[in-house]
């Protein structure tokens, strides 16, 4: 039967500095394809280029917000022709109305 004096006593050695210099994944030990296919796991946050992509694509989003809501704004109008031959733009109305 063991006892306790048999137990081996267990030194839990201070972390190592160099294990904090890089957490997460940076640290472990990859292969080049692994880093090649998953960039974004290894590469440090860029702030400017983050606030560059973020004022770009909010832009280009209002562009197309806007590009739509004038297209809904020129769907009701057409150009119409009097009998003077003198074309003008008017409203399109329905039947019922």
């Amino acid at each position: 039967m063991s006892s306790a004096s048999d137990r081996p006593t267990l030194k839990q050695e201070p972390p190592k500095e160099k294990d904090f210099r890089n957490p997460g994944l940076r640290g472990m030990r990859t292969t080049t394809l692994f880093r090649a296919i998953n960039p974004e796991l290894f590469i440090k946050p860029n702030k400017p280029v983050m606030a560059f992509g973020l004022i770009s694509l909010s832009l280009c989003v209002a562009y197309i917000g806007y590009l739509h809501a004038t297209q809904e704004n020129k769907k009701d109008l057409y150009e119409a022709i009097d009998s003077e031959g003198h074309s003008y733009m008017r409203r399109k109305t329905s039947k019922w109305d």
